[in-house]
């Protein structure tokens, strides 16, 4: 991620109407944002509209932000979130069948794609399960690679307390998925 003191600049240059700072702050965070929604969101439609909606919901909200010392990133986590339980709450009524196109930017064989998609949307029907604090944690700390310090930071909760839901959200999920080997195999690669 660019050093603070330049996105410091671009959000400045933003919340003064430079269109072209609106972009920059667009391609900086769109591809991590959509990454987030779409762990907690499993048709691909509604992931691109809600993306779409956190950027507007920053445009609009650009000229009350503040510089707090606090990363950009956590505003628009925040905003992602209230995206998703508006959402949520909207369509609640509605199921979603539709698989997850893959991740990645590898085209792996027809085979292996096809097993990647039901894994990654196993993993999602069962992140659903959880509350809407453990899915955030999880997928902040697992898919997103943040911290306990940053996780905390963007939920607003000391890193404790990021700890202790972490590891009860990871017995749930285990509980879920029905085995600890899964877990491992969905989170690997993640650090502590």
């Amino acid at each position: 991620m660019d050093p603070m003191p330049r996105i410091d600049q671009i959000i400045r240059r933003a919340q003064k109407g430079d269109s072209s700072a609106v972009a920059t702050l667009y391609e900086t965070y769109a591809q991590m944002i959509y990454r987030y929604v779409s762990y907690r969101i499993s048709n691909i439609s509604d992931v691109e509209d809600l993306t779409a909606e956190v950027f507007v919901k920053m445009v609009e909200g650009l000229p009350s932000y503040r510089l707090t010392g606090a990363p950009f990133e956590v505003w628009l986590y925040r905003i992602a979130a209230a995206r998703i339980i508006d959402f949520r709450r909207r369509a609640s009524h509605r199921q979603h069948n539709e698989l997850l196109e893959s991740l990645t930017d590898q085209s792996p064989l027809l085979e292996e794609q096809t097993e990647e998609q039901q894994e990654i949307e196993t993993l999602t029907t069962a992140l659903q399960q959880l509350s809407d604090e453990h899915q955030n944690i999880l997928i902040l700390r697992f898919v997103e690679k943040k911290s306990h310090e940053e996780v905390a930071a963007i939920l607003d909760k000391s890193a404790a307390a990021v700890k202790a839901a972490q590891h009860r959200a990871l017995t749930q999920l285990v509980e879920l998925l029905g085995s600890e080997e899964k877990v491992r195999h969905y989170l690997r690669g993640s650090r502590d």
